[in-house]
């Protein structure tokens, strides 16, 4: 497999990074695109209400499944390592579809829907639908995510970008026609249209992988290596499982307090719109973990170039959605490309400001995160996590419950402050990490 240059400058980082800027950002586009079909499709308020519930339970589905890109990245470095990681995956694709297809049981799902969320019934109505067409989407994402690390260990980025905008296109066709020709509820063209993009994206990505799964496979065992059994495989990926899961549980949760906070129609509408802008810019730091992985050396060696270029990553992208958010730009964005109503889009500005900060903060996590699973030592990054949703759940319901604020405006400063304290927790076990570099790391780097 490849290893990164013996020295490396930003240009080559930046050659590296883009096409997974890409893969992200065109990711990314789907939520703003989707949420702006729904939005013309009548009914908006409840549609998109359902549509990002049903996302909302959709990620919570898929987050063991989410790390497998950074574990193929990090862990696939020969035959053995390849055929084991890959049964892995399979397994757990496998659960992640039959946890899905439990919660769209009608009891199970009218237990946490009506009882347990308190969505109203057109709400929960139009969200059951979504989600038995979302059955697909866990198990694609796990299949494409392994796949994708294996071509990222590879370093053939640029394929990765390629099968991601056939999924966007492919996304975006069905959307559209759906649109044009089937009499059906927004929201569940929202879910047809993500559940056939990535399905696309996964097979495609298969494909492309056959060249670098070619060279896995004849790649020579590293006899300086640790084994890779399922139970080292285990213990290195049962905390980066658990990391996304609680990061992913806590959008759900949020669900729940804004059914129970003030103006909690407007809020449920107004989330995926603004989660999905948001996350445009937040994909650009989380794009940034696989680069630092697959490029920071073994002992760390280009640590310091890396952190240099990820300050001005982090800068560059917070500074364009600061931009957006505090400008009339942001009833441009809201209201001409959302489809949101004047009073709906005067409702989302102020969580956006709030929430401004959020890109650079992502970036920083993820550098974090990428440091600790190069070390070995995935257990800080799923306590940091822990952290960061108890820290907004506890401020979050104290909005709810104190406060004449609406459930959206409390979201965005409990996200903000929970990102705060998880990023200050990593702080030590990274140093802890670098510490340990042997000579030549970044102790001693330029």
């Amino acid at each position: 497999m490849n290893q990164p240059p013996a020295q490396l400058t930003h240009a080559q980082i930046f050659r590296f990074w883009s096409p997974l800027a890409a893969t992200w950002l065109m990711m990314a586009i789907e939520g703003p695109f989707l949420a702006a079909v729904i939005a013309r499709m009548g009914d908006t308020a409840h549609n998109l209400a359902a549509y990002g519930v049903a996302y909302a339970f959709g990620l919570v589905a898929e987050s063991p499944i989410i790390m497998l890109m950074s574990a193929a990245a990090t862990l696939v470095r020969d035959a053995d390592s390849y055929r084991r990681l890959r049964n892995f995956s399979t397994f757990l694709n496998l659960g992640v579809t039959a946890a899905l297809a439990l919660l769209v049981v009608p009891p199970v799902f009218d237990l946490v829907g009506r009882r347990l969320i308190g969505l109203t019934p057109e709400v929960a109505r139009l969200t059951h639908l979504s989600l038995v067409l979302l059955l697909p989407w866990p198990a694609a994402i796990g299949f494409r995510r392994f796949y994708q690390g294996v071509l990222i260990r590879g370093h053939k980025t640029r394929r990765v970008a390629v099968a991601t905008s056939v999924r966007v296109v492919a996304m975006a066709a069905t959307a559209l026609a759906l649109y044009r020709f089937a009499a059906i509820p927004g929201a569940c063209v929202g879910a047809l249209a993500l559940s056939a993009g990535v399905t696309a994206e996964a097979l495609l990505t298969r494909y492309m992988a056959a060249g670098a799964i070619a060279d896995a496979l004849a790649a020579p065992v590293d006899a300086d290596a640790e084994p890779m059994g399922y139970r080292e495989i285990g213990r290195f990926y049962l905390p980066l499982a658990l990391t996304p899961f609680i990061g992913l549980s806590v959008h759900p949760m949020v669900t729940f307090f804004l059914g129970r906070g003030a103006f909690p129609v407007e809020s449920l509408a107004v989330m995926p719109v603004i989660y999905g802008l948001t996350f445009v810019f937040r994909a650009i730091g989380l794009s940034f973990q696989e680069v630092a992985l697959a490029l920071v050396g073994k002992n760390f060696e280009h640590y310091r170039m890396l952190r240099d270029f990820a300050v001005r990553v982090a800068a560059a992208a917070t500074a364009v959605l600061a931009l957006i958010a505090f400008t009339p730009l942001a009833d441009v964005w809201f209201v001409g490309v959302s489809g949101l109503t004047p009073e709906l889009a005067a409702f989302a500005t102020t969580p956006l400001m709030i929430m401004a900060i959020i890109p650079a903060l992502t970036v920083w996590i993820s550098f974090q995160r990428s440091i600790l699973m190069v070390g070995r030592l995935t257990g800080p990054i799923t306590v940091a996590t822990a952290i960061e949703a108890a820290a907004i759940f506890l401020l979050l319901g104290l909005v709810v419950a104190y406060s004449g604020l609406s459930g959206m405006t409390g979201a965005a400063m409990a996200y903000i402050f929970g990102r705060f304290l998880s990023i200050g927790y990593l702080v030590r076990p990274q140093a802890m990490v670098l510490k340990k570099a042997p000579p030549g790391g970044p102790a001693s780097s330029p």
